[in-house]
């Protein structure tokens, strides 16, 4: 029997490497905004990839590796690079860059554990920030602030802080949800598409303020939730 591979999923996946990559080349260039833009556009293919590779049966475990390295590209390695440059974290000298070092690791950590827990405790809810969402709050971060703002001058202790954070929330044990959870087969309440709609439409309209507010709600949400459920865990033990 002859071995191959699907062409329509994998060939998705790489155009999320290829924005990644085109986020590297811009990020060292200067284009910050165009960077940053290339990271959210490579979500979509993430998110596409995945859910062509399930609609047409051809989840393969090469079409899984393939992603993950795609991933590191995109959502790992182009983030670090944005931040680096656009926050003037060379400025912090050794700090600085091992900040972006620490981002980069701790994303690769987290896609190794995904693909050992998958279809296990990872088929739903996400143990640790997927990287993507890693790879968004600094993308959207850049955005929000060029807009709001305009250009990012001097040393700034907090753009310092967030890939240490983003870091230690990759690998934490915290749980973030997913579009796995949802069931779009299933009846749904009306109100749940007036959302959905109204979310779209309010990220058409301001896009650089809306995908940075999400994507912050995204991360405290999660941690928020993680919080709670530790505590009342360390209830329940004691209480037994």
């Amino acid at each position: 029997m002859k071995k191959g591979i699907y062409l329509l999923p994998n060939t998705l996946t790489l155009c999320g490497m290829f924005c990644g990559f085109y986020a590297i080349l811009a990020s060292l260039k200067g284009n910050f905004v165009y960077a940053a833009w290339a990271i959210l556009i490579a979500n979509i293919f993430d998110g596409l990839d995945g859910w062509v590779a399930r609609l047409t049966n051809s989840t393969t475990k090469f079409g899984v590796e393939l992603d993950s390295l795609s991933d590191l590209v995109a959502f790992g390695v182009a983030p670090a690079v944005l931040i680096y440059s656009w926050g003037d974290l060379h400025s912090f000298g050794r700090v600085g860059w091992g900040a972006a070092f620490i981002f980069v690791i701790c994303g690769a950590l987290r896609l190794a554990r995904y693909n050992v827990q998958m279809g296990t405790t990872e088929s739903k809810a996400f143990t640790g920030l997927p990287i993507p969402g890693a790879g968004t709050v600094v993308a959207s971060l850049v955005l929000f602030y060029n807009e709001v703002w305009g250009t990012l001058s001097g040393k700034n202790f907090i753009i310092l802080f967030l890939p240490f954070l983003l870091a230690a929330l990759m690998v934490s044990t915290l749980r973030f949800h997913g579009l796995k959870e949802i069931n779009f087969k299933e009846r749904k309440p009306f109100w749940l598409l007036v959302v959905i709609v109204t979310a779209f439409v309010l990220i058409f309209m301001f896009p650089e303020i809306v995908i940075f507010i999400f994507s912050f709600i995204y991360v405290i949400w999660g941690i928020i939730e993680g919080t709670y459920l530790f505590r009342k865990k360390r209830n329940l033990k004691k209480t037994a």
